[in-house]
């Protein structure tokens, strides 16, 4: 990507509701955005993530937004499934994270944002592998919030909360009703009103660490 003096973002998982939002947002707002989609851009292979980032010469928002379900109860649950829930939505923000913080740290600051669940707050039938997965996200990015202070990288959690897409279209309709009804204004959030809140945290300067819940459900005090 040849760059100008516009900033740059990285998206991962680029092609879901979210992601395509978001880097329509970002380019509105006059950045360079580099949004690929999973065939593009796999989270769980390093040599993926390595290519992603070496084409980038500078990097001044990582989103990690790649995300993947396998919904179970836990004594029916594959071991490859609670794997595979891992490995992409914890550890492969991970990769992304550990891959550009040089980058970050050498061009005198950055921002990572995390994109979390509320299931990561508040326990869900059939969800401990996402739920533990995105409870760890939100231990890392207090953790290396703490790390990269002193190089001016910012790290936050955004809980979009639920979203109507391909991500969750399998969920019984009972199901996403039951959800819409825990909501205070019995509506769910949007792509659009997710990715307009991420970019104008990004412009939050003295706000790092922090965890947001975006939606209307009741949150937590902790």
């Amino acid at each position: 990507m040849k760059l100008g003096a516009r900033p740059v973002a990285l998206i991962t998982g680029g092609g879901g509701v979210l992601g395509l939002a978001l880097a329509a947002e970002l380019r509105e707002a006059g950045w360079e955005v580099a949004a690929p989609s999973k065939a593009e851009l796999d989270v769980r292979e390093e040599a993926s993530v390595g290519r992603a980032v070496a084409g980038l010469e500078r990097i001044d928002l990582l989103v990690n937004n790649a995300g993947l379900r396998r919904d179970a109860l836990l004594w029916k649950m594959a071991g490859e499934d609670w794997d595979g829930v891992l490995d992409t939505n914890l550890k492969g923000a991970w990769r992304c994270a550990r891959a550009v913080l040089p980058t970050m740290r050498r061009q005198g600051g950055g921002h990572i944002v995390n994109i979390g669940s509320y299931t990561a707050r508040h326990g869900v039938v059939g969800q401990s592998a996402y739920g533990a997965a995105k409870a760890g996200l939100l231990a890392l990015t207090q953790s290396l919030a703490a790390e990269g202070g002193g190089d001016d990288i910012r790290v936050n959690a955004v809980l979009p909360g639920w979203m109507p897409g391909p991500f969750n279209a399998d969920v019984a309709a009972a199901v996403s009703e039951a959800v819409r009804r825990q909501h205070h204004l019995q509506r769910f959030n949007t792509p659009q009103e997710a990715a307009r809140f991420i970019v104008f945290l990004h412009s939050m300067r003295h706000t790092s660490g922090q965890v947001f819940q975006i939606d209307s459900r009741p949150g937590s005090w902790t």
